[in-house]
């Protein structure tokens, strides 16, 4: 083993053990470079038991950090994402939504050939009628599989649908609506567009094919005409088309058949006469084809706007104003002599006046 003096390798061969000779043999060779670049612990770092004796410098770094390179990249990242979005603009325009067109409307009274059949029991007017095999209220107007579209997803489709329908519900088949005066269930699911023009049909009801009330609602004068059976007969059919883009249309077509007798101030006295006998019972029937158009705006807040209202509706005399409420003809009535005026096919201004006439087998067999 060396001594103190002696190089880490030992001693030299041939080196004299002179003193002015000491270090002459020494020779910086490369293992001792190598042992020089280690350093030797402060006495504070000695003191700790689990400090090495020595420890190495650390090597000089070249080069960015990995902190450094990580930004670097996450910056170029961002920058390449920046400049994808905006070549690929995945996101369309929203297209300016266009006012709602108004309600067109027509109404049509049926009259019918003779007297209007009657019984006692709605049930057995229903058994014996057209009727027979409709659905009850809303049952009878099913929501149809919805399908997606080119621009609409299958639960935009289903809005649409639901919507329509409820406007049904609410306009044909509830009763405080139906006999009660009310508009409001109908009214709230309206477009904000048409809200004038249906205040203005109720509030100024005119014949003009805009602003008649029983083109919005089937609706009978609460002082003349009573419900006989809330169970009201209907079968229906609803469809939903693309427009384009921006609009699904729903078109609803569907037949509603009432059960109605006479409010009893207004039945007649021969009819009222008895021991508690009622009125008998008749059936009104009311054809309604409506066209529904929705927005993206309409969809979201569960409203429609109502583009077309086509009615027919007997037995009705066209002799009666039908324009604000639906006036049937009751058991054992017959329609009144005379009818519209005539219409001048080359007047630009007024409704064209229309009545037809009630098919016999409309009428229950009784």
């Amino acid at each position: 083993m060396g001594g103190p003096g002696d190089p880490p390798e030992g001693t030299s061969e041939g080196a004299s053990g002179g003193g002015e000779d000491e270090y002459r043999s020494v020779v910086f060779d490369e293992s001792f470079v190598r042992a020089a670049r280690l350093q030797e612990l402060s006495a504070r770092e000695r003191m700790a038991d689990h400090a090495p004796a020595v420890r190495r410098r650390p090597t000089l770094r070249r080069g960015l950090s990995r902190q450094a390179l990580i930004l670097v990249m996450l910056i170029a990242v961002a920058f390449g994402t920046a400049i994808y979005m905006g070549v690929r603009h995945p996101y369309t325009t929203p297209t300016a939504q266009q006012p709602a067109e108004p309600l067109r409307m027509t109404v049509i009274p049926l009259s019918p050939q003779g007297k209007v059949p009657g019984a006692a029991d709605a049930e057995d007017l229903y058994a014996h009628s057209p009727a027979a095999q409709f659905g009850i209220g809303g049952e009878g107007v099913p929501l149809p599989a919805a399908r997606r579209t080119t621009h609409f997803s299958d639960s935009q489709v289903i809005a649409a649908l639901s919507t329509a329908k409820d406007f049904i519900v609410e306009s044909s088949l509830y009763p405080a609506v139906l006999t009660g005066g009310q508009i409001r269930p109908a009214r709230v699911l309206v477009d904000p567009d048409q809200l004038d023009q249906f205040d203005q049909s109720f509030e100024h009801p005119t014949a003009d094919g805009r602003h008649e009330p029983t083109g919005w609602l089937v609706r009978f004068d609460p002082a003349r005409v009573q419900l006989a059976d809330r169970k009201i007969r209907v079968q229906g059919t609803l469809q939903a088309t693309e427009v384009d883009s921006s609009t699904l249309e729903v078109t609803a077509d569907g037949t509603f058949v009432y059960a109605l007798r006479p409010t009893d101030s207004a039945a007649s006295p021969s009819a009222s006469a008895g021991s508690g006998a009622k009125a008998q019972v008749s059936l009104f029937t009311v054809r309604r084809e409506l066209h529904f158009r929705f927005d993206r705006d309409d969809l979201r807040m569960h409203q429609a706007q109502l583009i077309v209202s086509y009615v027919q509706a007997g037995p009705q005399s066209c002799a009666e104003d039908s324009v604000t409420y639906l006036r049937p003809l009751l058991a054992g009535q017959t329609a009144k002599a005379g009818g519209p005026a005539g219409t001048d096919p080359y007047a630009t201004s007024g409704a064209t006046a229309l009545c037809g006439t009630l098919a016999a087998g409309a009428q229950p067999k009784v």
